[in-house]
């Protein structure tokens, strides 16, 4: 029986998103919908997870569970799906600061404490 699918893409091939029209219909750059079988959707996932490579891909389709949906991530991202007792829920991880930044800022702050404290030490 034939449902409808959601594919959303980021940063993909162009050829994945030439066969992913074959199939489905790009509403909005990136976000594929249409209405296909269990088989062709599990094939379209396939490929999407396969050639995915630095860009991201998710793919919501309807399920027998409790919220009448599933969904299927591929590729790097910050949103990581998580089961919370049956229920599928988002998990937001938060973007790495990299280390030279923090080094950075603690040389400001260094920087900045010093420049007040001769500043003081003039007003004397």
């Amino acid at each position: 029986m034939a449902s409808m699918v959601v594919l959303a893409t980021t940063a993909v091939p162009d050829h994945l998103r030439g066969a992913l029209s074959r199939w489905t219909i790009e509403v909005t750059p990136g976000i594929f919908v249409g209405t296909v079988s269990a088989r062709v959707r599990d094939e379209l996932w396939d490929a999407a997870a396969q050639v995915v490579g630095d860009g991201a891909a998710v793919l919501i389709h309807p399920a027998a569970n409790e919220q009448g949906f599933s969904l299927r991530t591929a590729g790097t991202r910050r949103r990581t799906p998580m089961d919370f007792d049956g229920l599928t829920l988002v998990r937001f991880a938060a973007q790495p600061r990299p280390i030279s930044d923090a080094k950075h800022d603690k040389a400001e702050a260094d920087t900045t404490t010093t420049q007040s404290a001769k500043e003081r030490q003039s007003r004397r």
